[in-house]
């Protein structure tokens, strides 16, 4: 992933035993040192489009596609505001399979729970929205006759723990990218933002030192 390629250095006290004296040091990346989009941004819709990934693309695959960069595939999970690939991205079709399969065993296509289904009264006024989870037995009077009552699938449909996972996953599929117009200032105030400034620690713009405590003072 090139992201890795733009988080600044830190230089850490080596702890290591083959070490040569007190005065070395282990340059890593500084995983501390992250962005986000800012959330009010996200309704400006100029600034993103709204994408359905398709199944089994990867990060990468989008980044090439929109940004015609497969490096760049940390901008297309940043900008979606996916912290954890393995949680947040959308599972493939077999995928979702095996993991609704071996989370369920056979209870896959037992009924998870039940949602109701939108109801209007005569005159296309609500009387029941949709997607609501009530039980098995619910029921409500029959806005065509309040002497009897509407139940079983006649106001609400039971949704399997199958239908239920692949419902969740569907809802991964939709993501807010980045606009390609806007990558190149994106990227420049994201490099920006990496920089280090001056202080105690500092070495470079890309580049600390955590102190020496091996070094004691006189």
């Amino acid at each position: 992933m090139g992201f890795f390629r733009e988080l600044p250095n830190i230089e850490y006290l080596s702890v290591l035993s083959d070490r040569n004296s007190s005065l070395d040091y282990v340059k890593v990346k500084n995983l501390f040192r992250r962005v986000k989009i800012r959330d009010d941004l996200k309704q400006y819709f100029t600034i993103f489009d709204r994408i359905t990934i398709k199944d089994g693309y990867r990060p990468d695959q989008i980044a090439e596609q929109v940004y015609r960069n497969p490096d760049l595939d940390w901008v297309v999970l940043l900008t979606a505001g996916i912290v954890n690939v393995n949680n947040e991205w959308p599972l493939t079709s077999n995928e979702l399979y095996e993991f609704s399969l071996n989370k369920y065993g056979e209870n896959l296509n037992a009924t998870k729970h039940y949602e109701t289904i939108e109801i209007r009264d005569a005159n296309n006024r609500l009387i029941l929205p949709k997607g609501q989870i009530v039980d098995s037995d619910f029921s409500i009077p029959d806005p065509t006759n309040p002497l009897t009552d509407l139940t079983g699938n006649a106001i609400r449909i039971g949704l399997s723990y199958y239908q239920y996972e692949t419902r969740v996953n569907e809802k991964k599929r939709q993501i807010e990218l980045l606009k390609p117009d806007y990558l190149s200032q994106f990227l420049k105030d994201m490099r920006k933002i990496m920089k280090y400034t001056k202080s105690s620690q500092y070495v470079s713009t890309r580049l600390i030192r955590t102190s020496n405590s091996r070094i004691k003072s006189p």
